[in-house]
């Protein structure tokens, strides 16, 4: 069995995988990493949204081993040191969230977008996250949410 090698949220591991496990698996299963959730399991609605190397994924379509001598951020490793993100309290704050299902997925992909672009438009931001499905809400707050966000980091 492959023994994949890689940091999650700053700490390193080593992970006896299958071939075929992805890396959804390995967070929640192995790592009992929580955060990204299996929604779709095809890639199509954002929940298990991560960063590896920087750069946003759908875990639940990526094998495990793609992940071998590389980082791997979740929503726990935005906020070092149990503090709240800036996007993360603009969630809370413009209560950005419903049930809470999609949240980490939503706010991974509004982090990669302000990471990008800081001063996002209203357009730029929906667009950011049309991959990601929420059932609860209309996007009305999570919209409102990151753009806050936003705002206060300028």
């Amino acid at each position: 069995m492959p023994i994949l090698n890689f940091r999650v949220n700053g700490k390193r591991y080593e992970v006896a995988v299958e071939p075929t496990t992805t890396l959804l698996e390995v967070l929640r299963e192995k790592l009992m990493i929580t955060s990204p959730k299996m929604g779709c399991n095809t890639g199509d609605c954002g929940t298990c949204s991560v960063f590896l190397d920087g750069k946003l994924i759908r875990s639940c379509i990526t094998a495990a081993m793609v992940a071998n001598q590389k980082e791997v951020t979740t929503l726990e490793g935005i906020a070092p040191h149990g503090e709240f993100d800036p996007l993360q309290q603009a969630f809370l704050e413009n209560h950005g969230t419903q049930c809470g299902f999609c949240t980490p997925g939503m706010i991974m992909a509004a982090k990669a977008l302000l990471n990008e672009n800081p001063k996002p438009t209203k357009q730029e931001i929906k667009e950011a996250l049309s991959g990601n499905l929420c059932r609860c809400t209309g996007y009305k707050k999570i919209v409102e949410s990151v753009q806050a966000a936003a705002t206060q980091k300028n």
